[in-house]
């Protein structure tokens, strides 16, 4: 029995084994082996605090990050170029207020908010640009051609009607304005639906007949009025302070999220609209949301400074150059509306003998951009 014992043997009438325990030869059964499967887009980074995520677009990043030093260079061009023949020392003296009275109230007083200014109403103008170019699928779809813009210019301009100091209306009406206008071009084209050619047809139809009421408005007003009105109508920054930069500052601190976080789902606008609802997106509430903050984008940019061309068209277009085709690029149209505005508000002081409207530049410099555009094959869809 003890050497029975030693070998392990089981003991009869106990079911025990003695000694060493035999291994169990039975493995229990492993629970199902789970693979997770990386969904992170292949140009994208996943940045992770606590509870929360947030997919970060690489090209995207970088090339804001790109953007970024040159808008500043800009700005530091805008604020030394003059049209008086101030020298850099001087700019330099009244910037930190060591100079005279009248230097440091001229860069201080008229030049810094009227840059200021400038760049809020080239990034709403990018911003607006890249919303309506997305919806309607469409590059030329821009607030310039839609109606936007001249339903804010009609505003403001029939508000200026009978002054006999040409000073225009107030900016609010801008946005007043442009919501009428989009609301004629929407009903007009039968929605913002995916047809983005009767937009831009309907949109082109409408901004014709607005132009025509605001001409008519001018050639009724005397010379001193209408003279104010038409170098506003232009698109100009002058006279723009911080009364007006301020409010405007405000608005897009309150825009520009919701901007982004339409751009974000205007990303799934590049699928069939049926591919799109199954992935539980509304789309005629994702529309109406995005238009109604481009027409409030566009409608206060106007309100301000009036009706810039080609920002609107160029920005969005270069911005996705730089971010690609499968981004809404809105941070970037909004850096590259703001440095094309302050590139040619710098570029007019110092062009010409006399100063230049910023509108003026934009349109000069806009017109062969858009040959560019119209000849240029869409990277997104292949078309031109």
């Amino acid at each position: 029995m003890s050497d029975l014992r030693k070998a392990g043997a089981p003991v009869r009438g106990t079911g025990e084994t003695t000694g060493r325990p035999s291994r169990n030869t039975t493995e229990p059964a492993e629970g199902p082996v789970r693979h997770t499967t990386d969904v992170t887009p292949p140009d994208s980074v996943v940045l992770r605090t606590g509870t929360l995520s947030w997919l970060l677009p690489r090209r995207s990043a970088l090339a804001a990050a790109l953007l970024l030093p040159v808008l500043v260079v800009l700005v530091a061009l805008a604020v030394t170029a003059s049209s008086t023949g101030m020298s850099l020392p001087r700019t330099v003296s009244g910037l930190l207020g060591t100079g005279d009275a009248g230097t440091v109230m001229i860069v201080r007083e008229f030049r810094l908010p009227r840059i200021f200014t400038g760049l809020m109403v080239g990034a709403a103008l990018g911003i607006a640009g890249c919303l309506t170019q997305t919806l309607a699928g469409n590059r030329l779809a821009t607030p310039d051609l839609v109606g936007v813009n001249d339903g804010a210019t009609a505003a403001v301009v029939a508000a200026a009607a009978g002054s006999t100091t040409g000073m225009v209306g107030d900016w609010w009406l801008g946005p007043v304005g442009a919501v009428v206008a989009a609301a004629i071009v929407v009903l007009c084209a039968g929605g913002a639906g995916s047809a983005g050619y009767r937009v831009l047809v309907t949109g082109i139809g409408v901004s014709t007949f607005i132009g025509a009421v605001s001409d008519l408005i001018m050639s009724r007003e005397n010379d001193n009025t209408a003279g104010g009105v038409f170098l506003w109508t232009v698109g100009s920054l002058n006279g723009r302070d911080w009364g007006v930069g301020t409010p405007l500052a405000i608005v897009l601190l309150v825009l520009v999220p919701l901007a982004l976080a339409a751009g974000h789902r205007l990303q799934l606008l590049r699928f069939d609209d049926d591919v799109a609802s199954s992935l539980g997106v509304d789309l005629r509430r994702l529309r109406a949301g995005a238009l109604a903050l481009a027409v409030a984008l566009a409608g206060t940019a106007v309100g301000v400074g009036g009706p810039i061309a080609f920002v609107a068209l160029a920005a969005p277009v270069l911005a996705q150059r730089l971010a690609g085709p499968t981004r809404v690029p809105v941070v970037g149209s909004a850096l590259t509306g703001a440095a094309l505005i302050a590139a040619a508000d710098a570029l007019g002081r110092v062009a010409a003998p006399v100063e230049l409207p910023v509108g003026v530049v934009t349109s000069v410099l806009g017109g062969p951009f858009l040959l560019w555009v119209l000849f240029r094959p869409d990277r997104a869809t292949g078309k031109a």
